[in-house]
């Protein structure tokens, strides 16, 4: 369980790092599982750590969202409504921790469900997400590493789709400089504010016809503040072993980092949120942003 410190910590930063939260005997299964999910004859091989290195060649490139391979990015979305991945990432005690966060009653994961990405608001050059009916985690999360790619400043965003409490986990051992979880710490305190909507965000439809505008529609007041949040806030990387999970708020700035080490970063991440987010997503934005959020929480210095 959580204590004081770690529940306030999340509470001013937004985000908390959890050591040796999930089963690694677990993450190795699902490791496998991330390999055996590959076609034959790929250039990826497990076995040599000079196939890692991205991006991926065209003939190993996979435009299905469910299970995406293009460009430094490998993304299994079918994995996550897996028997293993559900297990691993909602153990009964990660899931005692999300609720003292939350409160309520967690919503539950549907194992051989629908994944995310099956359907779902997307357009052309968009993502899938929030993809609906998605019924288990986000997905099984890997970056190649960058080889002599040249090093970019680092962007973030927030994320679109409803819920309240994301989870990152590291299903093998990530290095600094591994392509981790990269969150703003106190972005979230910023940010909430400037939404129009308390959990949810305004898209614009994809329309053949007017192809200029679509995707995800964001306030000024949002821009300039995640521009100055970029400007003052330094970053912090949430590498670490296989087993570390990191919860974050969803009005966290966050990013997936940059992966210049010899290895493949490879997580899982999923959503949690309570059964009441339907008619709380329904509320107006106000002054107290954890008045949906467990009185433990609230209490929280």
């Amino acid at each position: 369980m959580l204590n004081a410190e770690q529940i306030r910590f999340f509470k001013t930063q937004g985000y908390l790092i959890v050591p040796g939260a999930m089963d690694t005997a677990l993450c190795r299964r699902v490791r496998d599982l991330m390999w055996q999910a590959l076609p034959p004859n790929t250039r990826l091989q497990p076995n040599d750590p000079a196939s890692f290195v991205g991006p991926f060649s065209e003939q190993d490139e996979s435009s299905d969202e469910r299970h995406m391979r293009a460009d430094y990015r490998w993304l299994n979305r079918f994995l996550g409504v897996n028997a293993d991945v559900i297990r691993l990432i909602y153990s009964e005690f990660i899931c005692q921790m999300a609720q003292q966060l939350l409160g309520g009653r967690l919503r539950q994961a549907v194992v051989d469900g629908s994944p995310m990405g099956s359907h779902g608001p997307a357009w052309p050059g968009g993502p899938t997400d929030p993809a609906l009916g998605n019924e288990g985690a986000r997905g099984v999360y890997c970056t190649l590493p960058y080889g002599n790619k040249a090093r970019e400043a680092d962007g973030c965003h927030t994320d679109g789709h409803p819920f309240q409490l994301g989870i990152v986990g590291l299903l093998d051992d990530c290095p600094a400089d591994g392509g981790a979880f990269k969150v703003w710490p106190g972005s979230h305190t910023r940010l909430f504010p400037t939404f129009a909507l308390r959990y949810d965000q305004p898209r614009v439809p994809y329309y053949p016809h007017l192809p200029a505008f679509k995707g995800i529609s964001h306030s000024e007041a949002y821009k300039a503040e995640l521009s100055r949040i970029i400007d003052e806030v330094e970053p912090v990387e949430c590498y670490g072993q296989a087993g570390d999970i990191v919860f974050w708020h969803h009005r966290l700035a966050h990013a997936a980092g940059q992966n210049y080490s010899e290895q493949i970063r490879q997580a899982v991440l999923a959503d949690f949120w309570t059964n009441d987010l339907d008619t709380l997503r329904t509320k107006p934005v106000t002054a107290n942003m954890w008045e949906d959020w467990s009185p433990a929480l609230q209490r929280a210095g």
